[in-house]
């Protein structure tokens, strides 16, 4: 998985674009690389762009306890997360939204840019 980090200072938000293939480690990695910029430019929200993405791999047990790891690494829950994504990535999306929202997290998933720059900086 490989993933590119642009700043939006005067909109206090980053932007993450994402390609490959999204897996357990992978997605650890990128969550250690976003928490760390977020923290450095006092973001509190992101945009995730999975739209470029070959595939989705993760089973259910990896997904629900993947928020747990993100708040173990510093990822606080006063975040707000926007998720672009494929038709096809739904499913395993949608899940991961309902376990976030679950455990405390904003994150909201969506296949229209627009529609989640306007959710995130609202």
């Amino acid at each position: 998985m490989e993933w590119n980090i642009l700043i939006h200072d005067e909109e206090h938000y980053i932007e993450v674009v994402t390609s490959g293939v999204v897996d357990g480690d992978g997605t650890i990695d990128m969550a250690k690389a976003i928490a760390q910029t977020m923290m450095s430019h006092r973001a509190t929200k992101a945009l995730i762009d999975h739209r470029n993405v070959a595939d989705v791999i993760g089973g259910t047990a990896a997904t629900y306890t993947r928020p747990k790891i993100f708040r173990f690494m510093g990822v606080t829950l006063r975040i707000k997360i926007a998720e672009l994504i494929k038709p096809e990535d739904e499913g395993h999306f949608k899940f991961f939204e309902s376990v976030c929202i679950s455990q405390g997290y904003r994150l909201s998933v969506f296949q229209d840019k627009d529609k989640a720059l306007a959710w995130l900086l609202s």
